[in-house]
């Protein structure tokens, strides 16, 4: 007899000494949690976000002591009517009094009016990093209070940079409270109608919660390896949630079906490790295929990648060894407490009624039929809608999410548009950084004031008759030209803009200068240089995740043919749900219906992050149907019965996953930030299709159509196969049965 795997040691120790494995498990957990805060987030800096020549930019400006600072900006007005010049003159005497008092403030620029009169902007520039902005701006925000309590006759606001980033902030955690209150119930719900059981209900979301506690102590000291950005967090709640309650209902799912089968005959620890055998081991492949296409995200080469990578690897990791851990405890833990009530029954003469595993209903016996009466035909259709919804993908146009996409629900960001009626030159800020030597100081001073007067004869750039706004480090080698565009951040009229500087205004005027070092930065090229870089990451990334998933499935279920199958309906899958994405946000037809403002385009992280955390994610699916087709295969099933019994003893709990997973992912679509709606609208999509397109139609379709190739090249499904024949047609013409589920699970192991 072959050794045991370490799935069902582990599942047995815990079977045999639960309560040592659930006191081990929280004592985990708080470790992990107690460590994380006494390490403390190490957050990401701006140093850490600098990407492309707008980077370069950033780095030279810095290293010369004239970096791009946030600009926040008071606005004083009348409530109605012209300004009264009296009182605003006293009130914006009083804004700067208070603004130059502060620490957190560098400079306070003299007051500008609008061009109609009726507004006065001072402008406040701060101290430090962008990445310190939200810690900076609340002490502005609340002398701005106060200024505006001193002066009620007039209309006293603050915007700007760090007063949306910080709006933003805020609104983004209490979207997350708010998707949490909504994706809870509904959990419990499909749970409570799975498994029928309020104690059983709590089993997947103890779990999950518990994996997330731990996984955020971690977190926090991987921060000191990986530094945070903010979104780490954000993603350990998504996927923990999605993957802390699959992994258990596969889990469950199976000691309830050795539960049935064995009728009473076994052991709760015999139930565990039977379970442990086939689901525990489906549930290891299946987080290991996570984190090795997660790790994909780190070939794009970017912080926040790097973040969201960081926390869903730490997050499926932490899950998998709660449910091959503590799970098997839990489990015998309350089938213990089931033996006893079951055994007081009887002893009181009662009946118990033996537990027996429901059969698919209707509804999936409708769902299943076509693949099984016409897989080829079933196939052809399937295949060709998936394809028909990627279509839209191909016009695909990547943005960068800018302030203007923001949510009007944010205070900071109705005062940003009430800056832009009065000053629409305050749209875009392009900065031209200069490195030259200290004696070409004045060469460069006159190349760039040329270079602001072609600008300003240029339609695609704001006009001003103020003076260029130039700035010199104290050697001199650093030099700063601001320009301003009145066209929105994500507009094609702000990208020629900065095209233009780049391409033709630079190159003819500093460009000519001998031995000068040249960049521009500022929130569009930002932006345009993340979606170059993502685009030449994309191919590399795809490439591994094709890669992966095809050498994961081989190595889980020893075929090149299911290998291949698996990356074909994984792109299946995620071209489908970009071709929806595409559909629904890059147009404006649904903005209504969903609160949001279109980019005529897609939010640039999407796609990348979309392949990645679903190739990731179908595996979840993938293998646990195909483990069900394979375990019946290996014990002598005919290939055709194996696919139809593997499809329709997974299509409860398969179904009530992606139940879950959906109302995890589609509680973001809600959500104020356009890229979390674009995120969770595109996971939902996916989920569902993958769940109910290619797990229901292609992939049966698919097996049934190849056949024992499906297999190829392993020889161990052919020899079972063979096996059964031989012993079918032994003396009585009967087959040998396994003789109870704990040795099925066993042959299983040992096979896999």
């Amino acid at each position: 007899m072959r050794k045991r795997s370490a799935t069902v040691r582990v599942a047995r120790w815990s079977a045999l000494h639960p309560w040592r494995a659930i006191i081990g498990w929280l004592v985990f957990v708080v470790l992990c949690l107690g460590g994380g805060i006494a390490a403390g987030m190490n957050s990401a800096t701006s140093e850490d976000f600098r990407v492309g020549e707008a980077g370069r930019a950033e780095a030279l400006a810095t290293e010369g002591g004239v970096p791009l600072r946030s600009t926040e900006h008071v606005l004083i007005r009348a409530e109605s009517g012209p300004l009264d010049e009296a009182a605003a003159a006293a009130a914006v005497k009083d804004v700067t009094a208070r603004m130059k008092a502060l620490p957190e403030v560098a400079a306070v620029a003299a007051p500008v009016r609008s061009a109609d009169g009726r507004v006065l902007r001072v402008q406040v520039e701060l101290n430090g990093s962008e990445q310190d902005d939200q810690k900076n701006v609340p002490p502005l925000q609340a002398q701005t209070a106060e200024a505006a309590k001193a002066h009620p006759d007039l209309v006293i606001e603050e915007t700007g940079d760090a007063s949306v980033s910080k709006g933003v902030d805020d609104q983004r955690n209490k979207d997350l409270q708010f998707s949490e209150a909504i994706t809870l119930p509904v959990t419990l719900i499909t749970l409570a109608v799975v498994f029928g059981s309020v104690v059983m209900v709590g089993v997947p979301l103890l779990l999950a919660i518990t994996s997330i506690v731990a996984t955020m102590g971690l977190a926090m000291l991987a921060s000191h390896l990986l530094p945070d950005t903010g979104v780490g967090m954000s993603m350990i709640l998504l996927i923990g949630m999605a993957v802390g309650v699959d992994y258990t209902l596969f889990y469950l799912k199976r000691e309830r079906e050795e539960r049935a089968r064995a009728g009473g005959r076994l052991t709760s620890e015999a139930l565990v490790e039977a379970a442990a055998a086939t689901a525990g081991r489906a549930i290891v492949v299946s987080g290991l295929a996570v984190i090795v296409s997660t790790t994909a995200l780190f070939l794009a080469r970017d912080v926040i990648f790097d973040s969201l990578a960081t926390g869903t690897i730490l997050v499926v990791a932490v899950a998998v060894v709660s449910s091959v851990t503590v799970l098997p405890a839990l489990l015998v833990t309350l089938g213990h407490r089931a033996e006893r009530r079951r055994a007081r029954r009887l002893a009181r003469g009662k009946s118990v009624r033996p537990y027996a595993e429901k059969k698919p209903g209707r509804a999936w016996n409708a769902l299943l039929a076509p693949a099984r009466k016409r897989p080829a035909l079933t196939l052809c259709l399937a295949a060709l809608a998936m394809v028909g919804l990627a279509l839209p993908a191909l016009d695909m146009n990547l943005k960068n999410p800018a302030r203007d996409s923001f949510s009007r629900d944010i205070e900071a960001m109705k005062g940003y548009d009430r800056l832009l009626d009065a000053f629409p030159e305050q749209r875009v800020r392009h900065l031209v950084v200069v490195r030259a030597e200290a004696s070409q100081a004045g060469d460069v001073r006159e190349a760039l004031t040329r270079l602001d007067r072609d600008a300003q004869a240029d339609p695609l750039f704001a006009h001003s008759s103020a003076a260029p706004v130039l700035r010199s480090s104290e050697d001199r080698r650093t030099t700063t030209l601001e320009l301003n565009t009145a066209h929105p951040t994500y507009s094609e009229q702000a990208e020629a803009s900065l095209g233009h500087l780049r391409d033709d205004y630079l190159p003819a005027t500093v460009g000519k200068l001998p031995g000068v070092e040249t960049a521009v930065t500022g929130e569009v090229p930002r932006g345009m240089d993340y979606v170059e870089h993502q685009n030449e990451k994309l191919p590399l990334v795809l490439g591994f995740l094709l890669l992966m998933t095809f050498a994961m499935t081989v190595y889980a279920f020893r075929s090149i043919v299911l290998g291949l199958l698996s990356a074909v309906l994984n792109l299946l899958s995620v071209g489908s749900a970009l071709g929806l994405l595409v559909l629904v946000f890059q147009g404006h037809w649904a903005e209504g219906l969903l609160n949001f403002d279109s980019l005529d385009g897609i939010s640039s992280r999407v796609p990348l992050f979309l392949f990645v955390i679903l190739f990731g994610l179908s595996m979840d699916y993938q293998v646990f149907v195909v483990s069900r087709i394979r375990e019946a295969a290996l014990n002598g099933v005919p290939t055709r019965q194996a696919v139809l019994d593997g499809i329709a003893s997974s299509a409860k709990v398969v179904t009530s996953a992606a139940i879950v997973m959906v109302t995890v992912f589609a509680s973001f679509v809600m959500l104020h930030i356009l890229e979390m709606k674009q995120m969770g609208f595109v996971l939902a999509a996916a989920v569902l299709l993958d769940a109910f397109v290619i797990r229901v139609m292609i992939l049966p379709a698919a097996l049934l159509l190849l056949g024992r190739a499906t297999w190829w090249p392993s020889g161990a499904i052919r020899r079972a196969q063979a096996r059964a024949a031989a012993r079918h047609a032994g003396p009585g013409g009967f087959a040998e049965r396994p003789l109870s589920g704990q040795s099925e699970g066993r042959r299983v192991a040992q096979n896999g």
